[in-house]
């Protein structure tokens, strides 16, 4: 019973001092990379277990380095699950602020799918898909407050040594009640361009959880392609955004070529085809007609038929439309 209770204790993440961090990452020697809320360092524990240490800008008065701290240290240290990184413990003391994670050999997920150099198995790209759909859904269903990410995205994924993918950075996560169907309140921030759901830009629609279920959508679309879903370029090229070129493609029964393009074999476009179809399921405009992420699982994992997606986009068009009645009666008018 008592090795019992130390190991629960044990699942609670630690408070470190100061000297607990220099001592555990031996003066912050080892440095992996920068991020917006601080730099990560490479430590050890005394049992030989490698970690990852996140050590945060030190600007007492910068309120959202605060509010990432609370996040990170209020989320994580609630959770426990397989597709989720693991948060060891924490140092908050006037001098630092740090988060000590488990280190995952792999680094993030974007540097594995945008670096055409490296070469992964289609197999691990769809286990990759399912994991972080499992992640999300565990957050979003099966936690005692529900959890919003608000930042998903390849970059916040984090890979271990069998590239087994588990979704980090908790800084701009959310509680909400079960009882409010995922709604989080209005201050909520969207996270990176390109990945924000698009009621994020609409004030009068209140921002639930299914905005990491759209996020996960664009995700999910890189994962297939193998590269952003936006290319970043000034072109007028169709492929620029590759969600608009699929949906094109789909809608005129033209996928094969979609998957010829992103170099997807034969054999496995049948699964690329029921992954595509989730996207489009995934990021429609109207929160209420994405699914839930248990739901995403089961698609994913073939456990529960797709629904034929309705256009994601159809507010674009008939947007496009309107515009286009309005410029013909503008044009009769002035000719009349």
């Amino acid at each position: 019973m008592e090795r019992f209770l130390e190991d629960i204790a044990r699942e609670r993440p630690i408070r470190f001092s100061r000297q607990d961090i220099h001592e555990l990452t031996n003066n912050l020697s080892s440095f992996l990379g920068a991020g917006g809320y601080g730099d990560v360092y490479k430590g050890t524990f005394p049992n030989g277990v490698t970690i990852a240490v996140k050590v945060l800008k030190d600007k007492h008065s910068d309120k959202k380095i605060q509010q990432q701290f609370m996040a990170e240290v209020g989320t994580l240290g609630r959770t426990h699950h397989a597709n989720l990184v693991r948060l060891y413990g924490f140092c908050f003391d006037p001098t630092m602020r740090a988060l000590v994670y488990e280190y995952m050999e792999n680094g993030s997920l974007d540097k594995l799918l945008f670096d055409k150099n490296k070469t992964v198995l289609w197999q691990k790209l769809s286990q990759i898909a399912i994991g972080i759909a499992k992640g999300l859904a565990y957050l979003h269903e099966d936690c005692q407050q529900k959890i919003i990410h608000y930042d998903i995205k390849p970059g916040n994924v984090l890979l271990d040594s069998k590239l087994e993918p588990k979704i980090a950075d908790f800084g701009l996560a959310r509680f909400c009640n079960k009882e409010s169907n995922g709604e989080s309140s209005n201050d909520a921030h969207g996270g990176t361009e390109g990945y924000v759901a698009p009621e994020f830009h609409k004030k009068l629609i209140r921002v639930t959880n299914k905005c990491d279920v759209y996020s996960f959508g664009v995700l999910l679309l890189e994962i297939i392609g193998r590269r952003k879903n936006l290319k970043g370029n000034a072109s007028n090229d169709e492929k620029e955004y590759l969600v608009y070129w699929a949906w094109k493609l789909y809608k005129k029964d033209k996928l094969l070529k979609f998957f010829s393009e992103c170099g997807i074999e034969e054999e496995n476009i049948q699964e690329a085809e029921r992954m595509l179809m989730v996207v489009f399921l995934c990021i429609h405009h109207d929160p209420n007609k994405r699914p839930t992420m248990s739901n995403v699982v089961k698609m994913l994992e073939g456990e529960k038929d797709i629904i034929p997606p309705s256009n994601p986009f159809d507010y674009v068009e008939l947007s496009v439309e309107s515009q286009e009645k309005s410029n013909a009666r503008s044009e009769i008018e002035l000719a009349s």
